[in-house]
Formats: structure tokens, C-alpha cells, sequence
């Protein structure tokens, strides 16, 4: 019953033009070349070199976030995702200056902004490219079918969400305006 209500609130969604969610097909195109779990990334305050792997057997909600942009104030609502169902996804942040410049501050400066505006507590990474020439190897497997086996979407502004699964499959892409507690993303993330 919950997979056909799934089913139903994205195909209102998708016919009322309020979501252009790319959801993995059931037959990927490709074999995948690398696995979520082979990524290392450094945590915002520098201190630790933290795998993916850690994240093995949960879902995983990555969102490229900003501190000076008009969608900014969904840090709250990302907040609010990982306090309400932490025990079913894990939310990672990654500060990108990759859109007009909306993210230009240090890792101390964005971290400070993120406690004291929002206070985050899921994990955050140091700031990375997210497109273009300086993409990170990460965002690279997230947005090139040819690494995750079938989606081609780049971030298309901050706080776009990528969902991957228990297994290190990448489920869905959410573009930025689809809100952390939308039904698109609580419905995926069950």
C-alpha cells in the first residue's frame, strides 16, 4: 500500500508540474564503474577524513548547500529531516561556490553560519566543486550515468539533493526547489 501511495503523490506531482524528480530505473543502463562507498571526503572542520563506507546499510540524502543563497533557509527544514528521521536517512552537506558565488566564505565561516543561524548537527564536509572543471570525483559519480548507472543530472542550483540507497545505489535526483520535507523525499527516503 505505502509503495502505491509513493507511486501516486510523484504522479500528481510530476502532472501538476511541482516535481521533475528522477527516480533510478529498475534496469540501470550501465554498470557502475565505482561505488558510493569508495569516496573519502574531508569534514568541515578539517579534523577527520570520513568514507562513505560509514554510511553502509542506511540511505543517504547529499545535498549541495550555500550560505548566501535565496533557498538557503532550507538548512532548517534539513535539519528538521535529519532530528525527525535520522534513524532512516543519513543528510551530508556540501558547501559549493558553484552558483554566482553564493557560498564564499572558509569552512570555519560556514560551519559558524550553520550553527549559529540553523544549528546544524548532521554532517557537514568541507566546501568542494559540484560542476563544472573543479567537480569533485563524488559529484562526478552522482550526476555521470556512467558512473552511477543511469542519471546524468548535475546539481542545477544550490541545495539540489541527490538519495542514495542502503547498497550504494543511487535512487533519485531532487532538483533544488524540492523541499528536505517535501512528500517527494519523505516518501524515498521510508
Amino acid at each position: 500500500m505505502f509503495a502505491f501511495l509513493q507511486g501516486l503523490t510523484l504522479m500528481v506531482l510530476h502532472a501538476c508540474g511541482f516535481a521533475s524528480v528522477k527516480t533510478r530505473p529498475n534496469q540501470m543502463e550501465n554498470t557502475t564503474t565505482k561505488s558510493f562507498y569508495d569516496f573519502k571526503l574531508t569534514s568541515l572542520d578539517g579534523k577527520e577524513e570520513i568514507s562513505m563506507e560509514r554510511y553502509k546499510g542506511k540511505k543517504v540524502l547529499l545535498v549541495n548547500v550555500a550560505s548566501k543563497c535565496g533557498l538557503t533557509p532550507q538548512y532548517k527544514e534539513l535539519q528538521q529531516l535529519h532530528e525527525k528521521h535520522g534513524d532512516k536517512v543519513v543528510i551530508l552537506g556540501f558547501p559549493a561556490n558553484d552558483f554566482m558565488g553564493q557560498e564564499p566564505g572558509t569552512n570555519d565561516q560556514i560551519g559558524e553560519f550553520c550553527q549559529k543561524n540553523y544549528g546544524v548537527s548532521f554532517q557537514m564536509f568541507a566546501k568542494i566543486g559540484v560542476k563544472g572543471s573543479d567537480q569533485h570525483p563524488l559529484y562526478q559519480w552522482l550526476s555521470q550515468k556512467e558512473q552511477n548507472g543511469w542519471n546524468a543530472q548535475s546539481p542545477d542550483w544550490n541545495f539540489a539533493k541527490y538519495l542514495v540507497s542502503e547498497k550504494g545505489e543511487l535512487l533519485n535526483f531532487f532538483p533544488a526547489r524540492t523541499l528536505p520535507m517535501s512528500a517527494e523525499i519523505l516518501a524515498a527516503v521510508q
